[in-house]
């Protein structure tokens, strides 16, 4: 048999290392990997409100992540649709950490449904700033430009901030629905890539009639992408990774492409039923991570399946 040690990225000090007979193959948790603060503040309220009694119903997934959802409606949260709403009434309804539109709110007060507003505090000041950029643009003929993915749950509130006239844009091509020879204000869903929106505002600077009416606001989250130099790091330092997330988080996808790039040998998966023993087979070392909305235990999870994996040859 191989043997192994798992690590979580935590100091050794704190008595977080468990080690498996000898250290032969090193597993390491990225200790910068897991649930960004929005989405603690979202699920720790969900909980709190679950343990004081009473029915709960969340719009949407209150995370991109399948399996925290099921952990969560095992205590008694449900995951509801906008369309559900009006069944609701007189009930408690948690805004997630997305965000949502101001007719949510306005909907749920006619309905007299308590709101539970879990709505990430960074995603709520760009809510604010986006309402103001569209005053603004809207006071000299121009437009909102937001770059998010369309139909992503913030990207949708963002743009119900602009009575949903903003332009959502994905990517270069894209562009093209952008009226350049009027005023733009250009900003970015909170978990977007930076190098991306960083080139689109080149490429608008570059296109616009008038480069002195064009505001770019960069509104992405730090605490979300400086997790890719940390994780272009982590990657690169091991045999394979395996990457957890969500198939619904866009974050998920953006940081799996950095793993990817940093090294070849990365796998997506979204639960350790899904690994495969050829991905691990020969490798001395094992990196684990995951995306802002994948839960600490589920990487630990992982992380022991590996470990059971690499231990034990396969039959």
């Amino acid at each position: 048999k191989r043997r192994y040690a798992v690590y979580d990225g935590k100091p050794a000090a704190a008595g977080r290392v468990r080690v498996m007979a000898e250290e032969k193959v090193h597993i390491e948790i990225d200790g910068g990997s897991g649930f960004c603060f929005g989405v603690v503040n979202a699920i720790s309220q969900a909980e709190r409100s679950l343990a004081g009694g009473g029915g709960v119903a969340c719009l949407g997934d209150i995370v991109h992540n399948r399996l925290e959802v099921q952990r969560l409606e095992a205590m008694g949260l449900r995951t509801v649709r906008h369309e559900e709403l009006e069944g609701l009434a007189g009930g408690r309804v948690l805004i997630r950490a997305h965000g949502e539109p101001p007719s949510t709110y306005e909907k749920a007060a006619c309905l007299g449904i308590e709101v539970i507003d879990a709505t990430c505090p960074v995603v709520a000041g760009l809510q604010r700033t986006v309402a103001a950029a569209y005053a603004e643009m809207q006071a000299c003929g121009g437009q909102v430009v937001i770059l998010g993915k369309r139909g992503h749950a913030e990207v949708v509130g963002l743009a119900g901030h602009a009575d949903g006239r903003a332009v959502i844009v994905e990517g270069p091509d894209d562009l093209d629905a952008v009226d350049f020879s009027r005023p733009v204000y250009f900003l970015a869903q909170t978990t977007q890539s930076l190098a991306l929106f960083h080139r689109m505002a080149d490429i608008i600077r570059e296109r616009t009639r008038c480069p002195e009416s064009v505001t770019i606001r960069d509104t992405i989250c730090r605490q979300v992408s400086s997790r890719e130099a940390k994780l272009r790091e982590f990657a690169g330092r091991f045999d394979a990774v395996i990457f957890v997330s969500g198939q619904k988080s866009s974050n998920g996808k953006v940081l799996y492409g950095v793993c990817r790039e940093a090294n070849p040998n990365s796998y997506s998966i979204e639960d350790a039923g899904e690994l495969q023993f050829r991905w691990l087979e020969g490798c001395r070392s094992v990196g684990i991570c995951g995306a802002t909305s994948t839960p600490g235990w589920l990487m630990r999870r992982v992380a022991e399946r590996v470990g059971e994996m690499v231990g034990t040859p396969e039959e």
